[in-house]
């Protein structure tokens, strides 16, 4: 039996230490004062009823995630199948839809007598098609997404109101960030996603009681050696393993040390850093997000079809 420290609670770090636990001595350490990363369920109640809300992760689907799936049957999380679709409203264009079916479509009903309406609807059903040739060859252009626009003269109209708001509304990045996307990355998630199909799309699923649902189950094995606001601030490996400092203090000696926080945050944690872990963790950049839960209609389209 090994002692192993698992440094974050998202859901890498959970699963980690889960499994690990089961044949050896599980000690997580955690910089926030709760568990779960970005498994984030708020209760909100509207007019007399109670939701939980997930502000993080929310969805999953039958196609893209298996081992999820399964690992949540094996720790007895039960789920629901949701509706995922993509709603517009543009305030400067007005122009209003919601891809899930022709009602939510033409939830305008003056799109329907709209030739302009048609040509955006043919670009969308092109661009899908374009994507899943290059998809099935293998054979992705060197190209960023916006590029890939331009060069098939794709139109302004149709990237402003499909596919760089989806992009940005998955990634939670601004119009010219998606546009900067590897072409590469994104045709594969699209695909892999279902996203690039009219008809056949995956079957999505919530957690029942939302995401935060699978922590209990998931942190049973390990709970009383949880440490929350412990951020680890020094890992010093050795010959006969890796030392870990806790909010500056001593050094705790363990067998095997699993990072699962960011790549930043690791890089700062490593008082020896080889240059590849150098190269590599420093290359990757993140941004700060900022996440609003409201219950406030008027930000949401007009039409209730939409």
């Amino acid at each position: 039996m090994k002692n192993i420290a698992v440094i974050g609670t998202g859901i890498s770090g959970l699963t980690c230490a889960h499994l690990l636990s089961r044949k050896h001595k599980v000690t997580v350490f955690e910089a926030n004062d709760y568990i779960g990363g970005h498994t984030a369920t708020v209760d909100v109640e509207v007019a007399g009823k109670s939701y939980a809300i997930d502000t993080g992760f929310i969805v999953f689907n039958d196609r893209t995630y298996p081992r999820f799936e399964k690992f949540m049957e094996q720790l007895k999380v039960k789920s629901m199948p949701t509706e995922m679709s993509f709603s517009v409203n543009n305030a400067i264009t007005g122009l209003e839809y919601n891809g899930h079916n022709l009602w939510s479509l033409f939830a305008q009903r003056r799109n329907l007598f709209r030739p302009s309406f048609y040509r955006f609807l043919g670009e969308i059903v092109r661009f899908n098609n374009g994507c899943k040739a290059i998809y099935d060859a293998d054979k992705y252009p060197n190209a960023t997404l916006g590029e890939y626009l331009d060069q098939n003269n794709f139109s302004a109209f149709f990237c402003e109101h499909y596919i760089l708001p989806m992009g940005a509304a998955i990634w939670s990045s601004s119009i010219d960030d998606i546009r900067s996307f590897s072409l590469r990355f994104f045709i594969r998630f699209f695909q892999h996603h279902g996203l690039l199909n009219i008809n056949d799309r995956p079957q999505w699923y919530v957690l029942e009681g939302g995401s935060r649902s699978y922590i209990p189950a998931l942190t049973a094995p390990f709970k009383d050696r949880i440490h929350l606001n412990s951020p680890v601030t020094g890992i010093k490996r050795s010959d006969d393993g890796v030392q870990v400092q806790v909010s500056h203090g001593e050094w705790q000696q363990f067998d095997d040390v699993v990072l699962t926080c960011h790549s930043d945050q690791a890089l700062a944690m490593l008082c020896d850093p080889s240059q590849d872990e150098t190269d590599i963790l420093a290359s990757m950049a993140y941004q700060n997000n900022e996440v609003v839960l409201h219950t406030d209609i008027n930000v949401l389209p007009k039409r209730k079809a939409a």
